[in-house]
């Protein structure tokens, strides 16, 4: 087919003219996606990377519009639409790469916290140790039956029917001596350094 300067249907620029109306097939695929891509190649970048933030994202996005709309140009009703088949394919690959690109980030910072080393810091290692040492201190510090039913409830983590069996004691004096436990480590804890 041969084409001379003209205007085409849908931009009304001057590029490839009409192919005659001896020509039942319309615009070749070739002749028209040239055309488009000489006149809005560059608008449709600019569109696509105000949405992506990301210039060579962006050119693979708009590349891929023309691509699109060259393999389907048999299937266009409408000459006049392809511009904004165009523009629509771009915006929907560009919400396809962001997408992407949110999955991918939300993959790597999740492998970065699971290759994160487990180990603590020799500072915070430090520094649990020694509230740990405070706490133990403290709980020392108590009477021995306060003692006794905290260390009973939080280190050997067991039921008040148990911790009542061990002491001797009924259950009503188990909760008594942890609450009041409790209530000393707390002021014991606040006060030291």
């Amino acid at each position: 087919m041969t084409a001379d300067v003209g205007t085409t249907p849908w931009d009304g620029r001057a590029v490839l003219a009409e192919p005659s109306r001896d020509d039942a097939r319309g615009w070749d695929a070739d002749d028209a996606v040239t055309a488009l891509f000489s006149a809005h190649y560059r608008g449709l970048v600019r569109l696509a990377v105000l949405l992506l933030h990301d210039e060579p994202a962006a050119e693979d996005v708009v590349q891929d519009a023309y691509v699109a709309l060259h393999r389907r140009w048999w299937r266009l009703r409408d000459a006049d639409k392809a511009l904004a088949y165009l523009r629509t394919s771009v915006v929907n690959g560009s919400r396809s790469a962001l997408r992407r690109r949110g999955v991918a980030d939300r993959y790597v910072a999740a492998r970065r916290v699971a290759d994160e080393p487990t180990m603590a810091s020799a500072e915070t290692g430090a520094l649990a140790l020694l509230r740990h040492r405070e706490v133990l201190e403290a709980v020392r510090r108590l009477p021995a039956r306060q003692r006794e039913a905290i260390v009973l409830r939080y280190y050997g983590e067991l039921s008040e029917a148990e911790i009542a069996d061990a002491m001797g004691v009924s259950k009503g004096s188990v909760k008594s001596h942890a609450s009041r436990g409790m209530a000393a480590l707390r002021e014991s804890l606040e006060l030291a350094p």
